[in-house]
């Protein structure tokens, strides 16, 4: 093979990663201690020898921590990865390898064969019976992902992120492959994000306005070994968080091409998606990488800078595992927290993404020792930047470390995941004791979480189901999860769901739990579209998707995960209720309020902006027995903050295995009270669309077990 001789400069520091530019390219690299740096650019991806390789001369091509060079006639395309030497002392959290390729971790695009040996890339002896610590000499070039020069050049066409408020935001949680890697998604382009693009009629059908895509951020699919014990099929990361690059679009979600044209067709999908009106989030993983602890790969941070990028344990030798995953991110190391804030404006900037939703992120209020700091300046960091300042940001507040920061996540911007709402409306409508004022409060807002720190319900991203855990489906059909089919003997996954079977664990031919099971999924979806708060919905629920009761899919790339479109036909009556509560939803602004109820009349109409009832005409029952609630919100524009009034809506819950009589609320002269919803009544009366709503003649409504009423007044 000829090399090729390229001519060399001594470069300059920033930007950081590979910069393409007319004559050649520019290399930039972050190592505070590392004694050699080389650079090798490699022609395939499977290759173990480069076609050209440069040291770095740190008299000329470091400035500061930074190592750089200019290499002219290098093209878009060509392949790179780093090898840095400098000591090896684990004692000492040292782990410097020459022997291991390591990616850029600014790199714009990882090669894609995606069958890398990453054995070979190891910190330890593979042959060592101990699996010590001991220095390993074996090559990883051959079996290591290699980095991709890419030029960031798009045709936008003007799109600019969308920047619809989060009082309107309606989230639809979904998996890239997932979504459409199945035959019945009849997509052209299945499991990429071009079949996304595809999906998009379907989207804008179903109502959502933002999609909130688990990890795109590219990871290594193989890094599993294990089995299902009960097929045989080898098990797969199929989630993602494990973060092996992570300004780099997982490859294997394009059908364009997977050698840089991944970068290309994610920029397509987000400004097709923005001309649909839709928004995207990224689900990111800065808590933690793919090196794992001290027995995983060296591939990237480990290899460039140990004792900078990880928070290390045991004098240096082990990793603090906050995540559960290895090891945890030093996110509050200046370089650190500086090379996150570097990635998400790359997002925001070069991908034009509108949000981020950040997995374990009470682990970035962490500092160097592991303790939770009282002002994490790289959580207010993120809130303030003034380039990130209308991007949607919302944390998983809590980490395995035993952090719990739901209601107290630091920092006024801050969205979250409200596990209380979670569990306390599948409490209720499981039909637990206690759970009606749970209720409520989440109905309004969760004020108990966020009001006290001048926070809004708009900052309450509610949820049901998620990823992690039971879909809807499996959620009323299934008591216990069932995770044998990934091969840990049934003991990964939580054990506490709040789950109901109704007397049959799993699927049954019994029409009469079918009918309870369908009513009780309608009752939920009502719940989290009438609450006060973001709502977000895990995708394919709208049509009963199951994961034949597993809770914890996350190594299922298969018929478990992915969505099976034949459910639209099978549940339409599901589907159709879940877009006619969404449009519900977006007609009536007094179920998007930006501010807390008061329980005043305010604006001095006769109502208060909500109003509490039970099956009395008196105060509503709040002991432990009752399981019945009703509310009247004022659809005052004054109470609503717009420009019309909205109708009074009368929201009526029934968890109880018996009818309950509820009586109506006496409206203004001329108004009367129709039916919107009955979540008892079968499709189309359950959830009727506008203009078709039907008069109720009563002074009251008898409310069926285990169901939802919603009357407006007009």
């Amino acid at each position: 093979m000829n090399r090729p001789q390229f001519k060399v400069y001594p470069g300059k520091p920033l930007p950081f990663g590979a910069t393409l530019l007319e004559q050649g390219v520019q290399f930039s690299v972050f190592s505070r201690h590392a004694t050699s740096v080389v650079l090798q650019l490699f022609a395939r991806s499977e290759d173990k020898d480069p076609l050209f390789e440069v040291e770095l001369d740190p008299g000329i091509n470091k400035t500061g921590d930074v190592w750089h060079i200019f290499i002219e006639g290098v093209k878009e395309g060509q392949l790179y990865g780093y090898r840095a030497d400098g000591p090896y002392n684990p004692l000492k959290g040292m782990r410097f390898n020459k022997y291991k390729l390591l990616l850029d971790p600014h790199a714009r695009a990882v090669t894609g064969n995606f069958n890398w040996n990453l054995s070979d890339a190891r910190g330890y002896d593979v042959r060592s019976p101990k699996g010590d610590l001991s220095f390993c000499t074996v090559d990883s070039a051959g079996g290591a992902p290699k980095c991709i020069v890419w030029d960031d050049s798009f045709e936008w066409n003007g799109d600019r992120p969308l920047r619809i408020p989060m009082r309107d935001t309606i989230i639809y949680e979904t998996h890239v492959r997932g979504f459409t890697c199945h035959p019945s998604s009849q997509v052209a382009h299945p499991g990429t994000f071009q079949g996304i693009v595809e999906k998009i009629p379907y989207l804008k059908e179903l109502g959502v306005t933002a999609i909130e895509l688990l990890p795109i951020q590219e990871f290594d699919e193989r890094e599993i070994v294990r089995k299902d014990p009960l097929s045989e099929r080898q098990l797969m990361n199929y989630w993602g968080y494990s973060t092996l690059s992570f300004f780099a679009p997982k490859g294997r979600y394009s059908s364009s091409g997977t050698m840089g044209e991944q970068v290309q067709e994610f920029k397509k999908m987000v400004k097709e998606l923005h001309e649909a009106g839709i928004e995207v989030i990224l689900d990111v993983v800065f808590n933690h990488t793919a090196e794992g602890d001290e027995t995983g790969p060296t591939l990237c941070f480990r290899g460039l800078d140990n004792t900078i990028y990880y928070l290390l344990d045991k004098g240096g030798r082990g990793y603090k595992n906050y995540s559960g995953c290895g090891n945890t991110l030093n996110c509050n190391h200046p370089l650190v927290r500086g090379f996150i804030l570097d990635c998400l404006l790359y997002w925001v900037l070069e991908m034009h993404v509108d949000g981020f939703r950040f997995d374990l992120a009470s682990i970035l209020g962490r500092d160097q020792e592991g303790n939770m700091l009282e002002n994490p300046p790289l959580i207010e960091r993120i809130a303030e930047h003034a380039v990130l300042r209308h991007t949607k940001i919302i944390a998983e507040a809590w980490d395995l470390g035993g952090a719990y920061q739901v209601g107290s996540f630091p920092g006024k911007r801050w969205s979250e995941w409200n596990g209380h709402f979670r569990d306390e409306v599948r409490r209720f409508w499981r039909g637990d004791p206690g759970m009606v004022s749970h209720l409520a409060t989440r109905l309004a807002g969760s004020s108990d979480l966020y009001q006290r720190s001048g926070r809004t319900p708009c900052h309450s991203i509610n949820f049901v189901t998620g990823h992690d855990g039971f879909t809807l489906h499996d959620l009323v059909s299934y008591a216990t999860k069932h995770n044998e089919a990934n091969g840990e003997g049934d003991q990964d996954g939580t054990d506490e769901n709040f789950s109901c079977n109704y007397g049959v664990e799993g699927e049954t031919d019994d029409r009469k739990i079918n009918d309870l099971r369908t009513c009780q999924i309608k009752n939920f979806l009502a719940t989290l579209m009438l609450a006060q708060g973001v709502p977000m919905i895990l995708g394919g629920d709208e049509f009963s998707r199951t994961q034949q009761g597993n809770n914890n899919a996350y190594c299922q790339n298969n018929e478990i995960s992915w969505y099976d479109w034949n459910f639209i036909k099978r549940h339409h009556e599901i589907f159709r209720f879940t877009k006619e509560i969404i449009a519900f939803r977006k007609r009536h602004p007094c179920l998007r309020r930006e501010q807390f109820f008061t329980g005043e009349d305010t604006d001095h109409n006769g109502i208060p902006d909500i109003s509490w009832y039970g099956t009395t005409r008196g105060a509503p029952d709040w002991s432990a027995e009752n399981k019945a609630l009703a509310c009247l919100i004022d659809g005052s524009c004054k109470e609503i903050g717009t420009e019309q009034d909205d109708n009074d809506l009368y929201l009526m819950f029934n968890a109880s295995e018996e009818p309950l009589t509820f009586f109506l609320p006496t409206l203004a002269s001329g108004k009367r009270w129709w039916r919107v919803m009955d979540t008892s009544l079968p499709s189309p009366q359950d959830m009727v669309p506008d203009g078709k709503e039907i008069l109720i003649k009563s002074s009251k409504y008898v409310v069926a077990p285990y169901s939802t009423v919603v009357l407006i007044s007009k």
